[in-house]
């Protein structure tokens, strides 16, 4: 769009036309950014993921400490449980004490999930209302 100001002489005419270079390299750059980051966003599963939360665990003598190891093998306190029914069998037991007390299990970093899945399962199974996952606190400094 063109605008001619003046007279068609000899003087000087002013150009007064917009200039849009700076306007479509803004837009350049903003398409590149746009084409860029729109494939990272598309690529993620829509989640929800939990907060951290630090809660302070209560030590109570009727609470149950479990411990998986990381080759898989359980741990009632100090006493090992040879397979998953005795471990439904005991959790049931406890289960049916009022108040029901909580079970915390601690699980080997090197250990695979599968096998806190299982004392997570037999929970479950003996109607067991609350587990907690007992963890260390981060490093300081990191």
């Amino acid at each position: 769009m063109a605008m001619n100001v003046g007279t068609e002489g000899g003087e000087d005419e002013a150009i007064s036309t917009i200039n849009t270079t700076p306007l479509v390299d803004v837009m350049l750059v903003l398409l590149i950014i746009f084409l860029i980051t729109i494939p990272v966003v598309t690529q993620s599963v829509p989640l929800k993921l939990p907060q951290e939360t630090n809660v302070p665990r209560q030590t109570k003598p009727e609470n149950i400490e479990i411990a998986v190891t990381k080759d898989g093998d359980v741990y009632w306190g100090m006493q090992p449980v040879r397979d998953n029914d005795e471990l439904v069998n005991r959790l049931k037991q406890v289960a049916t004490q009022q108040p029901q007390p909580e079970v915390h299990i601690r699980g080997d970093l090197a250990g695979r999930y599968e096998f806190v899945g299982r004392v997570v399962f037999a929970a479950q199974r003996a109607g067991i209302q609350k587990i907690g996952f007992v963890t260390e606190p981060p490093a300081r400094g990191s």
